[in-house]
Order: C-alpha cells, then structure tokens, then sequence
C-alpha cells in the first residue's frame, strides 16, 4: 500500500536531504491509484522539491501516481500583486517583479542539477512561460486589470512550479511529465471563483491522464487552474489546492488522495492557539464534515463530497515529518484492513 512505502522509505524527520534512488524498473500492473497534493510550502526550492519527489519515488514502484502541485510559496501573491501594480499603471515595477520571479524559478532549476539535456529541455520551457508571462505585462502600455487577467497571472505559478517538479521527480529515477490542468478541467467563467463542470472534467481528463499512467508516467498537473469551454483560463479561488487534487484523485479513479502539507494532520483545534490541541488519527467522512461545520479547519469544503462519492480515503500529512501517520479521512474509523495495517505501521 502506498502509505507502507511512504512512511517506511522516507527521509528522517527533518532530514531533508535528496533521495535520489537508482532508476528502476517499475513493474506494468499497480495494486492501486494514488494521488498526491502538494502545497506551495512543500515545494519552496529545489531541496524541498526533491524531498517531496523521494516521498513519490517508492510508491510509484508499485502503484499508478498522479501528482497535484500548488505554486511555490508566495508566488501566487506575488503574481497578483503584478496585476495591482498593472492596475495601478505601474507597469515598469511589475514587469521588474516578473523578471524576479522568472529568475527565482531559474535559480531552482539550475539547483535541481539535472543532466544536461534535462536542463536545456525545461529551461527553454521556464523562457517560454517566461515570454508568456512579460507579454501580459507591457512596457508602457494600459492593461485593464480584470478578473479575467488576474487568473492568466496567476495561472504561472502551478504552470512553473508543474515543470519543476516534474524535473525533480525525473532525477530521483521517476519518469514525469507536466500536465496544465487547463488542459481538461473545465469550468464556467467565474473568474477568480471558477465552478467545475465536474462530469466533463473527468471524462476529457481521463483522456489526458489516464494513458500516462497506463505506461508508468507519472502526470503533474498544475492545481488551481481550469478554463472555460472557449480556452479562457480560470483560478479555482484561493485556498482552492486540496480542491484540485480532489478533482484529479475523482478523474483518475483514486483510491486514495495524500495530500502533503506542513502540519501533522488534522487536530481537535488549532494546535498554534491550544495546548490542550489533539492530533485526530482517524475521521469518517461524516466526522470530518461535521468538524468543518464547526468551524475547524479541516478541508476545503468541496474535497469531503468528492472523496465519499468515489469511497476514496483522504490522508492529511506532514511533508516535513513523513514518518507522522498523519489523519486518515475514510467510510469508517476501521473500514478496512488497509487502514488497520496503516495505523500498525505508523505506531511502529
């Protein structure tokens, strides 16, 4: 089982050192599909990036893998602060903050240390989004700073960080490829607050997705984003990630959504304002749903309903403490063998 691997192959805590294995050879059947989601704070740089690519390595020897990524942390906020600033005509200072941004994701890529035409390849991927990316931003021109406009900037981030990721999970001997999300799931034009259309997304990403996993590729698709019927795309809303791997998990089939964060799993209260904070092991979807009701924060609202649906188990996990069992969203606290293996495993 995927979280078997995880948790008995994974880095020490706080040992975030690269966990390169040799290339294998990855067998033609998986036991299951497994989706991973990865949040912006567990991608910030190239350390982290091939920390969390050693945390899919071994599970992707023996089961299908799709992989979800945020932006990397604080580069959505940056992108729409260039939109302010273009709002603001100042468009010398965003197109300044642009070219920033571009050589932070340059400065991981040459970190990453890939083989040279690995480098060459996604290096002339990160200038192409680069071009992409100035061209929203004219030199001196007025750019009406929609709504619309606010999601193409943003979109760069998943789109950039998509790429990266991919790369460090093809150095830790994981064949990957980027995926744009905007590529299948299709919403309305909401913008900044895209609804999907959920049966549509699933049948067009299925085409996308599921042939890769067919031939032991793994798919990174970018979170966050979608477009509308005509191409336009979109944002899912902030806060909106586990939401997008919620989505992917439900287009794929998933038997399981991990999805990586920065903190233990899912607590009685915020472990940051109470000491008296418990680390909850094991929810029923309906335990989870009631806790959101209550005000805790749980998940993003739409994740829960997508999970029951498909009787997909959810993990809450610490990307930085992977031998944490972190809590475990399920039909039932002990529904199933797997889940009682799990919870042995991580007592261990």
């Amino acid at each position: 089982m995927s979280s078997k691997n995880v948790q008995t192959e994974a880095p020490a805590e706080g040992d975030l050192s690269p966990q390169l294995p040799h290339p294998v050879a990855i067998p033609p059947r998986r036991e299951a599909t497994v989706a991973f989601k990865f949040g912006g704070t567990s991608l910030l740089g190239a350390k982290r990036m091939l920390h969390a690519a050693g945390l899919v390595a071994p599970v992707a020897q023996t089961s299908q893998v799709v992989v979800v990524v945020s932006a990397m942390q604080g580069v959505t906020d940056r992108l729409l602060a260039i939109a302010h600033l273009l709002a603001e005509r100042k468009n010398q200072h965003a197109r300044a903050e642009a070219e920033a941004l571009l050589r932070q994701h340059r400065g991981v890529l040459g970190e990453l240390a890939l083989e040279a035409e690995d480098h060459d390849r996604v290096s002339y991927e990160i200038a192409s989004l680069g071009r992409d990316l100035l061209h929203e931003i004219p030199a001196h021109d007025y750019v009406a700073a929609t709504a619309e406009l606010f999601d193409r900037l943003a979109s760069f981030g998943e789109r950039l960080s998509a790429r990266l990721f991919a790369a460090a999970l093809a150095r830790s001997g994981v064949p990957a490829v980027p995926v744009a999300s905007s590529d299948f799931v299709l919403t309305c034009d909401t913008f900044r607050d895209a609804k999907p259309h959920l049966e549509q997304t699933k049948r067009r990403g299925r085409e996308v997705l599921l042939p890769l996993l067919e031939d032991a590729i793994v798919p990174v698709v970018t979170g966050f984003i979608g477009a509308t019927p005509d191409g336009r795309i979109t944002t899912l809303g902030r806060n909106s990630s586990d939401f997008s791997g919620a989505i992917i998990a439900h287009v794929v089939d998933a038997d399981e959504l991990v999805i990586w964060t920065d903190v233990d799993g899912i607590y009685t209260e915020n472990p940051n304002e109470s000491v008296e904070a418990k680390l909850l092991h094991d929810l029923s979807y309906d335990e989870a749903h009631a806790l959101a009701a209550s005000g805790a924060k749980v998940l993003h609202p739409h994740v829960l309903p997508l999970a029951a649906e498909n009787e997909m188990t959810v993990w809450v996990r610490n990307t930085f403490k992977p031998q944490v069992r972190g809590t475990r969203i399920g039909l039932s606290r002990r529904s199933n063998a797997r889940s009682q293996r799990v919870e042995q495993e991580g007592a261990a």
